[in-house]
């Protein structure tokens, strides 16, 4: 019966045909009667009125969607309010117009969890005066949740109440509790990225958990543009935890962990100029983790190694302006922007006894990334950080990390993804440590299966896109994969890697459409093809990701 049902899963993602989606143009003037954004920037228009155009979560004049049930989620919605959309817009009445600014705008506004899509477009054009559209659509914000969730042989489950789009106000409220394989946990958070109408970003969370207790503090105004001259922040972070070492997804020692970090920063930059963004930072940090043995637990050999790091810090970014919009990459139907420019940052600090450190220590991180190609038909993402610490005179904690991800659009409904993930640790801090397994790759292996200093992780699949919509509510994709990986060195328990571990599998992807959030729900089956003998055939996972 199981392999019946396999058989079926797999007929039914073979069988996957591909999407294309419509769009209805609202525009009340014909794109062909207007000026080209270039021709429009080159006549000197200027901005004039600013129409907005608020949709509610559900389409009433699409007879799909007009039923009862969706009228009353639609009245029961507040839509977001016009003033927030405003304060998120890069230009205004009276500006010249600029494309870059408003494709930037459009980007702003997807980046909130409450609004589906957005789009900002030129609508009329009279003497030297172009007015603008900008219409979104809302995303169902108030959402009580029930989930159970399995990856790695471990179940999780999660009871909530959110709320992220508070009286149309774009704030965010989440109550929760969750029991999962390291602890339980009741929490609440709140945030709001336009804190008082400004770009100022305010998050606060509390945490009681079943081993401490979590304080998370951040008041932040980034460089939220390309042209944003300053940024300044402060963030508070208190945590008391239980840690787990695992040896072949068994536990087998625990510590506690009393964390607290404390942060401030202020940067500066000239804007965009000539395409590039250079940006600089200063700041002062007070690191402190304690460890020490869980009463009644079983002891790790070795205990990580108590740090105090005090130390003012000096930052470099240089950013490309480079971007590129699509759909049907890592999400099903919605608009995705990538970043495709070259982006550089690195930062120096040095902690020493003076400030109140325990040590005199060089702390750097440097991070390199860039994309090639073209998001339309073939394209690669690259990435690299390198961070570390030289603690009186000798390298400790030292990760270097690359990745790379393939995207080949085959056609309007297949899509070949290829991603390489590899690290190597030097001298790491005990806990600081990869793992692989479960929900961290290798899908059909148990939860951090492998444990070691360096990794390497390949996964292939082949993505397919329906245009299967049940309800209007979610679409639905489906992928097979194989996932190949390993871990090298000698993990804190002293255990070593079994060496490497694949798998193969398949799944189904739901986009949900209504709900708040970009989170993709993926439901898969995956074989191990390695490993013990005690591994179970088959891992089914149930699990809620940001991508595809």
């Amino acid at each position: 019966m199981i392999r019946a049902g396999i058989r079926t899963l797999i007929v039914f993602v073979l069988m996957m045909t591909g999407v294309t989606f419509a769009q209805t143009d609202t525009s009340t003037v014909s794109a062909q009667s207007l000026p080209k954004p270039a021709e429009l920037e080159a006549a000197g228009a200027l901005i004039g009125d600013i129409v907005y155009d608020r949709q509610n979560v559900f389409d009433l004049d699409n007879p799909k969607e007009n039923n009862a049930l969706y009228r009353l989620a639609n009245r029961w919605h507040l839509v977001t309010r016009e003033s927030v959309i405003r304060n998120q817009l890069l230009f205004g009445t009276g500006d010249p117009f600029s494309a870059r600014l408003l494709e930037e705008s459009e980007r702003l506004l997807r980046q909130n969890v409450y609004f589906y899509d957005a789009t900002i477009e030129p609508i009329r054009y009279e003497g030297d005066v172009v007015d603008i559209r900008v219409s979104t659509r809302d995303l169902w914000t108030l959402m009580p949740g029930l989930s159970v969730s399995r990856s790695g042989g471990k179940n999780r489950s999660r009871v909530s109440l959110s709320e992220r789009n508070l009286l149309g106000r774009g704030v965010s409220l989440r109550f929760s509790y969750t029991d999962d394989v390291d602890r339980e946990s009741a929490s609440f958070q709140f945030f709001d990225r336009n804190f008082g109408n400004s770009w100022v970003s305010l998050f606060g969370e509390y945490s009681n958990n079943s081993d401490g207790d979590t304080v998370d503090v951040r008041l932040i105004r980034p460089f939220y543009a390309l042209d944003a001259k300053w940024s300044a922040g402060s963030t508070l972070f208190d945590e008391t935890r239980t840690e787990t070492f695992y040896d072949a997804g068994n536990e087998v020692a625990e510590y506690s962990a009393d964390l607290d970090l404390y942060t401030a920063f202020f940067g500066w930059s000239r804007g965009l100029r000539n395409d590039w963004v250079r940006r600089w930072s200063v700041g002062f940090v007070y690191d402190s983790s304690e460890f020490k043995g869980v009463p009644g637990g079983v002891l790790p050999s070795l205990l990580p190694v108590d740090r105090k790091l005090v130390y003012p810090f000096a930052g470099f970014e240089l950013l490309e302006d480079r971007y590129e919009a699509t759909a049907n990459r890592d999400q099903i139907g919605r608009t995705e922007d990538f970043y495709m420019g070259l982006r550089f940052f690195t930062s120096v600090g040095y902690a020493a006894k003076v400030f109140g450190a325990d040590r005199d220590a060089l702390i750097y991180r440097m991070e390199l990334s860039r994309g090639f190609g073209s998001m339309e038909r073939k394209s690669v993402l690259l990435s690299s950080t390198f961070s570390g610490r030289i603690d009186d005179g000798s390298s400790a904690n030292q990760a270097l990390t690359l990745s790379a991800r393939f995207y080949n659009q085959i056609s309007d409904k297949r899509l070949f993804f290829v991603t390489l993930e590899g690290s190597a640790g030097n001298n790491l801090d005990l806990d600081n440590f990869v793992d692989l397994g479960g929900d961290n790759g290798l899908r059909g292996y148990p939860l951090r299966y492998q444990i070691g200093g360096s990794k390497f992780l390949a996964t292939i699949e082949h993505r397919y896109f329906t245009d299967w919509y049940p309800f209007r509510l979610a679409r639905v994709g489906g992928a097979i994969f194989a996932d190949v990986g390993r871990v090298w060195g000698q993990g804190p328990t002293g255990a070593r890697p079994q060496g490497w571990l694949r798998d193969v599998g398949i799944g189904l992807r739901l986009g949900p459409t209504r709900a708040s959030g970009r989170d993709v729900i993926h439901i898969d089956i995956a074989f191990p093809l390695d490993g013990d003998p005690t591994i179970d055939d088959v891992q089914f996972l149930i699990e809620s990701k940001g991508s595809f």
